[in-house]
């Protein structure tokens, strides 16, 4: 089964330059690493080689999940998106309701999640307690906390 996941145009862009990076430089690097290690003798008693490999596997594992998720990625076409409703890509400003504080979150795919950035995920309990929600809706979202209420201010793109 494929697990679809929508991305900006930027977000899936780093996601293939980070594949090539791990393609192009590091496996070629291992594969040195293994090679260099190799020549050293008894691989039964070689510390460096069965580093080496180890790494070798985590690194495989690495690409071939992130060919995965560059395979499911789908770009989002912000012009065909509806604004009356907080879904992926909504810029949502939310208002704490018991102290007042305003906050402005971009939804986007975990993967593009970055809080410096004001980006959360759609997964994050925040992120799902927005989707679907409309200007003047609470949303109820359970924290580490406890329970918190957020008015939804304002939807934009």
């Amino acid at each position: 089964m494929s697990n679809v996941e929508y991305y900006t145009e930027e977000g899936l862009e780093k996601l293939k330059a980070e594949f090539k990076q791990l393609t192009t430089v590091e496996r070629p690097s291992i594969s040195n690493q293994i090679a260099e290690a190799r020549d050293k003798g008894d691989l039964s008693e070689n510390a460096e080689y069965d580093a080496a490999k180890e790494a070798q596997g985590l690194l495989e594992l690495k690409i071939s999940k992130l060919e995965a998720t560059i395979a499911n990625a789908r770009i989002i076409d912000e012009s065909k998106m509806d604004n009356s409703k907080a879904y992926i890509l909504s810029k949502v400003t939310i208002k704490n309701v018991k102290n007042g504080a305003k906050m402005t979150y971009t939804l986007v795919a975990e993967k593009e999640a970055d809080l410096k950035q004001q980006k959360i995920s759609v997964s994050s309990p925040i992120g799902k307690g927005l989707l679907g929600k409309e200007v003047g809706d609470i949303a109820k979202i359970k924290v580490p906390q406890g329970l918190m209420e957020f008015e939804v201010v304002e939807i934009a793109r």
